[in-house]
């Protein structure tokens, strides 16, 4: 989000982006709620204004404690799709993917995992283009305190563990939904986050390459938003490959349920979910937070599980797209909840003094994703009933269900 008047986008959209401006041409608007950090801000009309930066922020923002019994490992792989050209860089002629993973182990201590590295917080920073944020130094995210033990001993039966594979908007790392992959990993999940390469601001790899953002020169193309989403159903089916496949690239993929498979994701890594779905059918379940849909669900429609969870601004692409979730569905809106509520990153900048104009405070954007994410896998992977997710909750009253049939929403 810039502090500048930006370019109306044509039709009403959201693409997460950590940019400092927005490509469309066309006439000026104030800018709009999209995102944490500047943001190609294609998203529906809510003005926002900064609020005043806190007098004193702590010097180490952290992520809250993980709710389940587990205490949580986490490791990195770099994958190679060797069978496609990146589709960025038509000079790359693989595809290369660092993948986070989550999960529970045994370990009582261990080096706590890097939420990012000192580069990745500068380029994420700077990305921005925000003034607010310019108080903040470059490499403040590297700071943030997390909960996973570095490669830690992975713990668990043989085929006991449900997956969960997390995509990020777009320009935002997979460490955005750090805070959500830790929690659901000491709830006995492994949790895959994938940094879809060139499409944030920063992927360090074990040689210490950074790719850069190389997808934003094309967001003016028309099917911008088409092209990224069908990127993502097959790096996601390839990570699947790589994890759950008869060579699988990670030691702890035997205790992987490849069963039990899910996806969320934020943004347009939310809206990715549903084509990932149409053409893989190990993915079981689905959550879209907040993501604007641009590729629309078939009128064959989508009939396994889909959880739609977003802040209030609404999208028209769901209720365009709600009667084709023919499976067990909710459509839960969140008062107070900003683009970036389901992230890290709306907690994360009011702990170092940068107030995005959220109604959530303190932890609650967090505690609030974690426990509907959580109760909805556990219903669709678990079996396990989950009563939040039948009606409103006096404990989270800030959480709405929406009825588009009812005009409730």
């Amino acid at each position: 989000m810039d502090s500048r008047p930006m370019p109306a986008p044509t039709r009403n959209r959201k693409i997460n982006s950590m940019a400092h401006d927005n490509p469309y041409p066309a006439r000026k608007r104030p800018v709009l709620v999209a995102a944490v950090a500047g943001l190609l801000a294609l998203t529906a009309p809510i003005v926002w204004a900064p609020a005043p930066a806190a007098a004193a922020a702590p010097s180490t923002p952290y992520l809250p404690k993980p709710t389940g019994p587990h205490r949580v490992g986490t490791t990195s792989l770099h994958l190679t799709d060797t069978s496609r050209p990146d589709p960025w860089v038509p000079a790359a002629k693989t595809r290369e993917l660092m993948v986070s993973l989550w999960y529970p182990t045994a370990a009582r201590a261990g080096r706590r995992a890097p939420y990012v590295t000192p580069k990745e917080s500068e380029l994420l920073l700077k990305g921005s283009g925000i003034k607010e944020l310019e108080n903040i130094p470059p490499e403040g995210l590297s700071r943030t305190r997390t909960n996973a033990f570095t490669d830690a001993e992975p713990s668990g039966r043989r085929r006991s563990l449900p997956l969960v594979v997390l995509s990020p908007g777009f320009t935002w790392p997979r460490s955005s939904l750090t805070g959500l992959a830790e929690d659901l990993a000491s709830r006995g999940y492994v949790v895959a986050g994938i940094d879809h390469t060139y499409e944030n601001f920063a992927t360090t790899f074990p040689d210490g390459r950074v790719a850069t953002c190389a997808a934003c020169k094309n967001v003016n193309d028309d099917d911008f938003g088409q092209k990224v989403i069908r990127s993502r159903a097959i790096d996601i089916p390839f990570v699947l490959d790589q994890l759950t496949g008869p060579r699988p690239k990670w030691k702890g993929s035997p205790l992987i349920n490849p069963a039990r498979i899910a996806m969320a994701g934020q943004s347009i890594g939310g809206a990715a979910a549903p084509q990932t779905m149409l053409q893989d059918s190990r993915v079981r379940a689905g959550i879209n937070m907040d993501g604007s849909m641009f590729l629309p669900i078939p009128k064959s429609g989508l009939a396994r599980p889909f959880l739609l969870m977003g802040a209030p601004s609404g999208d028209s692409t769901w209720k365009r797209d709600w009667e084709q979730l023919t499976g067990w569905k909710r459509w839960l809106v969140v008062k107070g909840a900003l683009h970036p509520s389901f992230t890290d990153y709306d907690m994360l900048l009011q702990q170092l003094g940068v107030n995005l104009g959220s109604g959530l405070k303190e932890t609650r954007s967090v505690d609030i994703t974690r426990k509907y994410v959580a109760a909805f896998f556990d219903l669709h992977l678990r079996g396990k009933p989950q009563p939040l997710l039948d009606k409103p909750s006096p404990r989270y009253p800030e959480v709405q269900f929406c009825l588009p049939s009812a005009k409730k929403c």
